[in-house]
């Protein structure tokens, strides 16, 4: 299985089609669930992925459709295509970690959500190779001069670390940053 780590605050945790605390229920045709994607739950157990993929995770808050569905379907068919050649079949393993309204300082080497989600990356490890960590996260962090500016210091190192302690020099981080307003 190839291992996609889904962490950061609320539109990685999704809130695609949540209005007043509600979900629609609502999921896109590039977000239908796949036989060949599977999430880590709570309870660390593996799952057919399908949205919300982080309501076990993001307990306080309502998930809706989020990317991570929709990055897994559009990966597949190249990973899969890829393990052919090598004569294998492969599947994807989406790991949810994010927590919506969170800021980077919460997310540091030795705080809950850190040791959390190094620990979810762990024990999906055991199943598959860790491909990448998509990270999108930041708005809690442009709320004065002070936060943006320590943020890429905060990023910086929070990527070193989940390196470190993953024992992955090079592993991926995919980012999203958010600029402007809605």
């Amino acid at each position: 299985m190839r291992i996609f780590v889904l962490s950061g605050q609320s539109n990685m945790a999704g809130r695609g089609g949540v209005h007043h605390r509600r979900w629609d229920g609502v999921v896109p045709p590039e977000g239908t669930p796949d036989p060949s994607i599977q999430r880590l739950s709570a309870s660390l157990d593996w799952e057919e992925a399908r949205e919300p993929l982080h309501a076990d995770i993001d307990t306080t808050k309502t998930c809706g459709v989020g990317p991570g569905m929709v990055f897994a379907r559009a990966v597949l068919p190249c990973l899969q295509e890829d393990a052919l050649g090598e004569g294998a079949r492969t599947g994807i393993g989406l790991v949810p970690c994010a927590v919506g309204g969170t800021a980077i300082r919460e997310w540091a080497r030795g705080e809950r959500l850190y040791e959390q989600m190094v620990c979810r990356a762990r024990v999906a490890a055991g199943y598959g190779e860790i491909e990448a960590v998509l990270w999108y996260q930041g708005e809690s962090d442009a709320e004065s001069d002070a936060a943006t500016a320590a943020y890429r210091r905060n990023i910086e190192g929070l990527i070193a670390n989940v390196r470190a302690d993953l024992g992955m020099p090079q592993l991926p981080f995919i980012q999203v940053i958010f600029r402007g307003a809605y």
